[in-house]
């Protein structure tokens, strides 16, 4: 085993110094007083050219020089180079062949004019003031989804910036941005990416991204970044006509599988193993979070996501702190958080997609598609108890058995949330619960993430029950493409909608429809008392899992399915919470659970008692220890109490 080790580190340490030397890199590398140094990956072409444009050239004013190669490289055959001097940061470059028009870098970190112009030559040399930011323990994170196009009226990494000091004082801790990797056009969530080194450029520029995560980490926030290594998106994509980046072995939802395990797939994996290096060492982000990657086809002996761990590792070493990936997954898996010597993949988190399904269908009363499977009370205990609800029984809606147990797992590992940018894109009418559910469940739902054992995430204006919907969006300039994403809505959704259509994902004024123009603190009319139930929720959440109260040996969840009531009593003897929730339509008493009568309670929070009215000190006032006989919960809330000390 040491000797298999010893080999993988090898591998990565000679991955790394590709990653930092102009000479190994994939796409063009600009050092000061050397020029630049451009590499391209393309063993299906012949005589490729470099055609490059000073900056500030005219028009399509590009000059041609002969690349070397092709090169072959023992598992890396077809590489061209070209080395000039005289290059520097803001040229412009395109490559051409016999066979293909002019074309942008695969590894582009830049496309000022979009998918179909050139690439441009990037310095490296951002001034960082984040030299003493040591991040933020994962047991502590609370996590807030966002849209860089939609989160602010700018639609730019600028906007976000000027957000950050309002999310630092609502408490959380850590941003997740969804894909920034260009894409076609102005408007997408991001997972149609053809240039997953670039920033996408209605966003900002590379040193604008950069700026952001400065001032986060300054603002005491840790920032993600959503990262798509399962597909590409097909509209501008000039990676497939140079090399074999996809096969035909598997296929994802989303078009052909990439080629992590076939012929020539070490390149592929350098290629893309190479922008999570650049996301963590160049972008200093905290952490990357990973979309679905059971579309990650890999039957290799050391898998694609266990190798990203190694890299990771690296990183941490290069940057001196914690470093985090985050697993999207619907599979029940925990091998997925597994140490790789027992046979895992060394991801620090996954999803937990159940507790969603879960609380929605109880909220909702939905229970179509996936829904089918969930919507008891006892099961979202269940939940709260083990992790997830499915550990191998069987799924009506898969048609078989499903996951496995979560027994030796720390539950702060699982991402949960009520609402997340899938869970809401993913409609017909792309609408939020804040649209469709009275208040009441509204702050249910929210007590139910904040007040579990997992690590919470909520997505870009849940905090004031923001109503704007978050449709499914695009900005291709194919129209064959643009009717086959709108065809696709319509088939998708043909059972629900009755005869209408779903909204137009290539409508720009159905997109303007999902800009978050109000924000807390702008002047414009928002749900401020909504706002400070967050504020406290995110400050219990904090507390708790930073105090491991969840731990299984002081853990224990009692529920009531006839009386739709949840209680959950954490902590030590002495020292103990407890949370209780009601999913009922009348006042009922909570769960009791098996403890000394005589314990008495305090109240810390009760969702109930944040209305429109409420004084900014909205929530329990300090009072004096009651006894569960006196305790009873309101309709649809949800409360915190403390353990008092028993009295002889």
């Amino acid at each position: 085993m040491d000797g298999q080790i010893s080999e993988i580190g090898q591998i990565i340490s000679d991955r790394i110094a590709a990653f930092e030397s102009p000479e190994g890199r994939f796409g063009a590398t600009y050092a000061p007083g050397q020029g630049g140094v451009f590499r391209l990956w393309a063993p299906y072409l012949k005589e490729v050219e470099l055609l490059y444009k000073k900056a500030g050239g005219r028009g399509n004013d590009f000059e041609s020089y002969p690349m070397d190669g092709p090169f072959d490289v023992p598992g890396c055959e077809g590489m061209w180079t070209y080395h000039m001097p005289g290059a520097g940061p803001g040229d412009l470059y395109m490559f051409r062949s016999r066979e293909q028009k002019p074309f942008a870098d695969p590894a582009s970190r830049y496309q000022p004019e979009g998918v179909f112009g050139a690439s441009e030559l990037v310095a490296q040399d951002y001034e960082w003031t984040d030299s003493g930011w040591r991040g933020i323990p994962t047991e502590e994170w609370v996590v807030y989804e966002l849209h860089p196009g939609t989160f602010t009226s700018e639609g730019t990494f600028e906007g976000i910036l000027r957000q950050l000091p309002r999310l630092r004082d609502l408490g959380v801790t850590t941003l997740e941005i969804m894909p920034v990797s260009q894409f076609p056009g102005e408007r997408n969530w991001g997972y149609d990416g053809v240039f997953p080194h670039a920033v996408q450029n209605t966003y900002g520029r590379p040193e604008d991204l950069k700026r952001l995560v400065d001032q986060a980490h300054a603002h005491g926030l840790a920032i993600i970044l959503d990262v798509v290594y399962n597909h590409l998106g097909p509209e501008g994509n000039v990676l497939y006509q140079c090399a074999p980046f996809v096969q035909d072995k598997y296929r994802t939802p989303w078009g052909d599988a990439l080629n992590y395990d076939g012929s020539q797939s070490d390149p592929v994996r350098q290629y893309f193993l190479q922008t999570a290096w650049q996301w963590l060492t160049e972008y200093h982000f905290d952490g990357l979070r990973l979309d679905a990657v059971q579309t990650i086809f890999d039957t290799a002996p050391v898998p694609f996501l266990e190798e990203l761990a190694l890299v990771k590792r690296a990183a941490e070493q290069r940057m001196g702190r914690r470093l985090t990936l985050i697993a999207e997954t619907d599979m029940n898996d925990p091998r997925i958080l597994l140490p790789s010597e027992d046979g895992g993949m060394n991801m620090c988190g996954n999803w937990n997609d159940d507790l969603h399904h879960c609380l929605h269908a109880l909220l909702t009363g939905e229970r179509n598609g996936y829904y089918q499977d969930y919507g008891a009370v006892e099961q979202l205990a269940r939940i709260y108890a083990r992790g997830v609800a499915f550990e191998g029984e069987y799924s009506q809606y898969r048609g078989r058995r499903h996951g496995r147990p979560y027994t030796d797992v720390d539950r702060r590992r699982l991402v949960a949330q009520a609402q997340n940018h899938d869970q809401i894109g993913n409609r017909a009418y792309g609408d939020r619960l804040a649209a469709n559910l009275p208040e009441e469940k509204i702050k249910l739902a929210a007590s139910c993430v904040f007040l579990s054992p997992f690590m919470p995430l909520m997505f870009m204006g849940e905090e004031w029950a923001a109503k704007n919907p978050f449709i499914y969006f695009v900005d291709h300039q194919s129209p064959n493409l643009i009717v086959a994403v709108q065809e696709g809505r319509k088939r998708e959704f043909a059972a629900f909608l009755e005869g209408e259509n779903p909204p137009d994902p290539a409508s720009e004024a159905e997109w303007r429809t999902c800009v978050l123009t109000s924000h807390p603190g702008s002047g414009d009319p928002v749900s401020g008392h909504l706002v400070r139930m967050y504020k406290e929720l995110i400050a219990l959440s904090r507390d708790f899992r930073r105090r491991d109260l969840f731990h299984p040996g002081t853990f224990d969840v009692s529920c009531d399915p006839e009386r739709g009531a949840i209680t959950m009593l954490c902590g030590a003897p002495g020292a103990r919470h407890m949370i209780c929730f009601s999913f009922s339509d009348e006042v009922t008493g909570p769960v009791k659970p098996d403890i000394d009568e005589r314990t008495l309670w305090t109240i810390l929070f009760r969702s109930s008692d944040y209305q429109p009215s409420s004084p900014a000190n909205s929530g329990p006032q300090p009072g004096s220890p009651i006894s569960l006989e006196t305790f009873s919960l309101k309709p649809w809330s949800a409360s915190v109490l403390m353990e008092s000390p028993v009295h002889d």
